[in-house]
């Protein structure tokens, strides 16, 4: 339950986090961000208290270690209604546009003056479109060459996924949002210029940087390629196929001795299976610490052919002073007009030669390594970030009722969707108290 204040005092702001899952950070971008978002609720000295209907995973954060508290909640149940009633949050984030589907009606019913804010991470419904499109192309030959894919225009995108179920449902969601938090730039204009999106409901949340280092091991003192991400996003597992069947042996033809070593949290036997020493191909499974390993390597490869959002593994190797190999997705919204850390290239010969004069090069690859490093410290810095976001929503608070109403089309689809979800999820509760 809420604390108590006496009317002369301010009142603390509280914010309630709704969570898909428990945050894993070292497991998942998306998870690194939530927590970076934490951290710059908690730096104002706000209260925090994270809810989740989700089981709890094995390298869940410890949040109650960093004054948070953790509430498990129940989906399609009144309980929930209880305990937000008490709860009165002046902000709830939702993790993902499910959550805003689930809960937002009861958020509006029952804490009716709390900012509502949608945390995208990356807009699903481009990377599901972005998958689909792949696999069209490929026909059934995952190492084909895509041809004209990577520079398909905005409007062509547009067109493929405004048909698509989960984009009406991950936009509408948004439109019912106070704030929608966008990783990337590239998603802020596609949804601003061809969904017509106004952007007052929109802001620039990228991943975050506290502290831009300037030195890391170099050229000489690395080993091996590397490539990393959670086995269970799909973009990940199909960079981690096009590069053991198409791009690594084209490696290993100009490096005979060449290694590279592939990390990813929660590896399925599928993915264990490929790991092969003889052609230097290795599956370390989770990587302990991400940024040790990545510190380690010489290059990092990033074959990602379809996504959304910005790649935490290129931020990471930014910060490790990494170089990385990647495809024009992968470098979606990451570099601004700044010099390229690495290489982008689009097809299996070119990432491989690329690669290799990286790996050879260490001229070249010193200049990627302060890119990436200028990058880190022009684009994703913390403290103005944080900054910017807090400035979005104070003034979310003091005149929500006007930003509402400005925004039409979002009180329009809450009346209606709202209404069908809510008689959904209390037909559900029912049912289930019946069984």
């Amino acid at each position: 339950m809420a604390t108590e204040h006496s009317p002369a005092a301010p009142r603390h702001t509280h914010v309630l986090i709704i969570g898909y899952v428990w945050p894993e950070p070292s497991s998942s971008a998306a998870s690194g961000h939530v927590m970076q978002l934490i951290e710059c609720f908690l730096a104002q000295g706000w209260q925090i208290t994270f809810a989740s209907a989700a089981s709890e995973g094995e390298h869940k954060a410890d949040l109650t270690a960093m004054g948070i508290t953790e509430v498990a909640i129940e989906l399609n149940s009144s309980s929930f209604d209880t305990f937000v009633t008490e709860l009165q949050p002046d902000v709830v984030l939702f993790d993902q546009y499910l959550m805003e589907e689930q809960f937002g009606w009861r958020v509006e019913k029952y804490a009716p003056d709390a900012v509502r804010v949608l945390e995208s991470s990356d807009l699903q419904s481009m990377r599901h479109t972005r998958h689909q499109l792949v696999k069209d192309r490929l026909k059934g030959q995952p190492d084909g060459q895509l041809s004209g894919y990577f520079d398909m225009c905005r409007d062509e995108l547009f067109s493929h996924m405004a048909t698509t179920d989960i984009a009406q449902r991950e936009i509408a969601a948004m439109y019912r949002s106070d704030l929608n938090l966008m990783v990337s730039e590239m998603e802020i204009e596609l949804l601003t210029q061809q969904f017509g999106m106004p952007a007052s409901i929109l802001h620039w949340a990228p991943l975050l940087v506290r502290d831009v280092p300037d030195q890391a091991p170099g050229f000489e003192e690395r080993t091996h390629f590397l490539t990393i991400g959670n086995f269970r996003h799909a973009p990940n597992w199909d960079a981690v196929l096009w590069l053991k069947n198409a791009i690594w042996p084209l490696i290993r033809q100009q490096l005979p001795g060449a290694q590279v070593h592939v990390y990813g949290a929660y590896t399925p036997p599928k993915a264990a299976a490929l790991h092969n020493p003889t052609q230097g191909f290795h599956i370390m499974n989770r990587a302990e610490d991400a940024l040790e390993v990545m510190a380690a390597a010489r290059v990092s490869l990033a074959p990602v052919r379809f996504g959304a959002g910005i790649k935490g593994k290129v931020i990471d190797a930014m910060i490790c002073g990494t170089p990385t190999v990647t495809t024009p997705i992968g470098a979606e919204a990451m570099f601004g007009d700044l010099p390229v850390p690495g290489a982008i290239a689009e097809d299996a010969q070119t990432l491989a030669d690329e690669a290799v004069r990286l790996y050879t090069d260490q001229a070249r690859w010193e200049q990627a390594q302060q890119a990436g490093w200028q990058i880190l410290q022009e684009r994703f810095r913390f403290e103005p970030h944080c900054k910017s976001l807090i400035d979005r929503i104070n003034p979310l608070r003091n005149d929500l009722t006007a930003h509402r109403t400005a925004n039409f089309t979002g009180a329009m689809l809450r009346h209606h969707q709202h209404k069908s979800t809510q008689y959904m999820s209390q037909w559900i509760e029912a049912k289930n108290r019946s069984v």
